[in-house]
């Protein structure tokens, strides 16, 4: 290889880890743009959540077809990209096949890269007429139509040629080493692209030789072009789903936590030493916005909350398990996770093309994607949290939303309003006077 291929294979490594740090900053960014909280407890068992369901895909064998296709691909992926080492080594310095000092072990990995890229393969196809020939429930629903599922489309056809060019790069690396060609020696193993090599026969050296350069430079230039496409997909989950396994709610599910600003005026109420006549402390900053009662845009939600958005893997299994969703009602926990990335990643630009100030746009998440009918259809059974391969909670963004319709527009059906009238007055949520609570034992 030339020094010309060194310096341009250095620039356009250059430029593709460039746009992927400048995405990752902008992803951190929108992120950080939620409320603070903190999910610091516990390391321990946090760091067996992320072993367990991100490393070790124990959720998605729960459906043990769609979860062994998927370690597969995920397995192939991580494990083949291995090579990418070497081949970035091998492009900066001008080597070829620089870790095949590692003898027997090369041979190994070679191998055992080929089979796997062969699963792939297999898996990838597999994924392709689920979604597109047997069109399952689950990947025809409304939410999935336009960019969705042409998104869900063009991953699994980068991945078939991705790993179709690495079979035919080490096919032709194969042709060539048997004909002894230059720095073509004999190394590593070849248990799929073996029955390639046979296409390459009859072709002159020169032309085997550029097939397996084009390969390799379309290779890898393919891995830094869909690092950089995972900024605009659903495959962020491959990055994010460590850090959302990681920093997932700990506490039982039916457990909610109480809103700061209203445990705070309820421990006033009820201290028997505070003055209700007292004027309220001043605040640090006399400009400070004061907090919402839940969440009516992305910025009211928290962190970890956006954090979910962005690990939405799209796979439906939260949809498809919502007992209102099978009951005919319009929620759809993946589609609330699909509109707060819409909206954060909509907030991201405007703050993008105002310099890094929001200006107001007149929208909202609540309202302008997901609507009141959504939210209160919800049953709050945590199916949806249950059965989400990473751990994502579309619940307590709808809880969020919730509070802010019934604390800051008293915006609730009529038979909540009933009820928490009742409570208010008569204790129960039943009206009937507290005295008469008891008259059913004399029937």
């Amino acid at each position: 290889m030339s020094y010309l291929d060194n310096i341009l294979f250095f620039i356009i490594l250059s430029i593709g880890i460039g746009c992927f740090a400048v995405n990752v900053k902008k992803i951190l960014r929108n992120i950080k743009l939620g409320q603070d909280i903190d999910r610091s407890d516990n390391p321990s068992e946090r760091w067996k959540n992320m072993a367990m369901i991100a490393l070790g895909q124990s959720k998605m064998v729960k459906r043990p077809v769609a979860g062994i296709l998927h370690i597969f691909v995920y397995v192939g992926f991580v494990v083949i990209n291995l090579e990418v080492l070497e081949i970035m080594i091998d492009g900066l310095f001008g080597t070829h096949r620089v870790f095949s000092f590692l003898g027997s072990l090369y041979n190994v990995l070679i191998g055992s890269f080929e089979i796997l890229a062969l699963l792939v393969l297999i898996a990838v196809i597999v994924f392709w007429i689920r979604r597109n020939v047997i069109n399952l429930k689950r990947f025809i629903s409304s939410d999935l139509k336009g960019w969705p599922k042409s998104d869900a489309n063009y991953i699994l056809y980068f991945e078939v040629v991705l790993m179709s060019l690495f079979l035919l790069m080490n096919a032709a690396d194969y042709h060539l080493q048997l004909l002894n060609v230059g720095e073509y020696h004999r190394v590593g193993s070849f248990p799929i692209s073996q029955f390639l090599e046979p296409i390459f026969n009859g072709m002159s050296e020169s032309l085997v030789i550029m097939i397996e350069r084009g390969a390799w430079w379309l290779h890898i230039c393919g891995i830094l072009v869909f690092l950089n496409y995972l900024y605009f997909s659903k495959h962020l989950h491959i990055l994010l789903a460590f850090p959302n396994t990681y920093f997932a709610n700990l506490k039982p599910q039916g457990q909610f936590d109480n809103l700061e600003s209203v445990t705070k005026e309820v421990k006033l109420m009820m201290d028997p030493n505070a003055d209700p006549f007292a004027a309220p402390a001043p605040a640090p900053d006399d400009n400070a916005v004061p907090s919402k009662f839940g969440a009516q845009d992305v910025q009211d939600l928290n962190w970890v909350q956006l954090l979910n958005a962005y690990t939405c893997t799209e796979c439906g299994r939260c949809t498809s398990s919502c007992p209102a969703n099978q009951t005919g009602k319009k929620l759809s926990p993946r589609k609330i996770m699909m509109d707060t990335r819409d909206r954060l990643v909509e907030v991201g630009n405007n703050i993008d093309a105002n310099k890094g100030v929001f200006i107001p746009d007149g929208k909202f998440l609540l309202g302008d994607y997901i609507t009141p009918e959504e939210l209160w259809a919800c049953t709050s059974c945590n199916a949806c949290v249950e059965e989400c391969p990473v751990n994502i909670s579309p619940l307590s963004i709808i809880i969020d939303m919730r509070r802010y319709l019934v604390m800051e527009q008293s915006a609730a059906p009529q038979s909540l309003n009933a009820m928490m009238t009742n409570i208010e007055n008569n204790g129960a949520p039943w009206q009937y006077n507290q005295q008469d609570r008891l008259n059913w034992k004399n029937e």
